[in-house]
């Protein structure tokens, strides 16, 4: 087994980085939020079960709850209806955890314009420069979008417009999902799709589309300016959760120095 070998000398000797593309998850974690009268996730919270006292006089653990689709996430299939017969978070294969990365830094032209749309001419002249998207891999879109986590209100960009965030034009989500060999596409906003995608035809392309076709979302990435554009390993692991729509996920990158 040399090349696992070889990857542990790798880490160990600096020469792979083990980058995390997650925000951490607490109370203050920006979570979507969706207009009455449709059903609302609820934030993650910790309740201490106990803490080296009376309730447990070694040990500290707590309870905590929260929605499936909060903080760094991944989204099944089964999440949307146009994949209501796909595969849940549970039965998702283990070796599709792990799969090559490449990121599209559109970062200048969604802090001009946080309506920004990739398009898929945009893919296109990438994959001039840059070569085919991977065979069973993630795109991952980069926004800049990551700096604004710390603050629901300028993550969610709302006003009585409805949110502001960028994402990808219809056309591009149908085009990813039906003309590329991506295994789906992960980004920084609080979603896959783009702040105004209630308006799009079809309403949340990115999900109906990508998820239609059995491929999957990460979202609240970030880290993903440390990434090169080409060359890095995404490992992304969501509980098995039986039946479950998507999951909290720990998302790594392993990138050659």
């Amino acid at each position: 087994m040399s090349v696992l070998r070889d990857l542990l000398d790798g880490i160990r000797g600096g020469g792979i980085d083990v980058l995390d593309l997650t925000a951490p998850l607490s109370e203050r974690t920006p979570i979507l939020a969706l207009p009455e009268p449709f059903g609302q996730t609820v934030p993650f919270t910790l309740q201490e079960i106990s803490r080296y006292d009376d309730r447990g006089p070694a040990w500290y653990w707590n309870n905590f709850t929260t929605g499936e689709h909060t903080g760094t996430h991944f989204d099944a299939p089964v999440h949307w209806v146009t994949g209501r017969d796909g595969e849940d978070v549970s039965q998702i294969a283990p070796a599709r955890l792990i799969a090559p990365a490449v990121v599209l830094d559109f970062s200048a032209q969604s802090a001009d314009d946080p309506d920004f749309l990739l398009e898929i001419d945009h893919v296109k002249a990438w994959e001039s420069e840059h070569g085919p998207l991977p065979d069973g891999g993630w795109l991952l879109y980069r926004t800049g979008w990551d700096v604004r986590a710390h603050d629901q209100g300028e993550f969610l960009n709302a006003d009585e417009t409805g949110p502001h965030t960028p994402g990808m034009s219809a056309g591009c989500a149908r085009f990813l999902a039906e003309e590329t060999p991506i295994a789906g596409i992960g980004v920084e906003t609080v979603g896959t799709d783009a702040g105004a995608a209630h308006s799009f035809d079809p309403a949340f392309p990115c999900h109906s589309y990508l998820l239609g076709a059995g491929k999957y979302g990460l979202t609240q990435l970030r880290n993903l300016d440390r990434l090169p554009p080409t060359g890095a390993v995404v490992i992304a692991g969501p509980l098995p959760i039986v039946g479950g729509s998507g999951s909290p996920v720990r998302v790594l990158a392993l990138v050659e120095r």
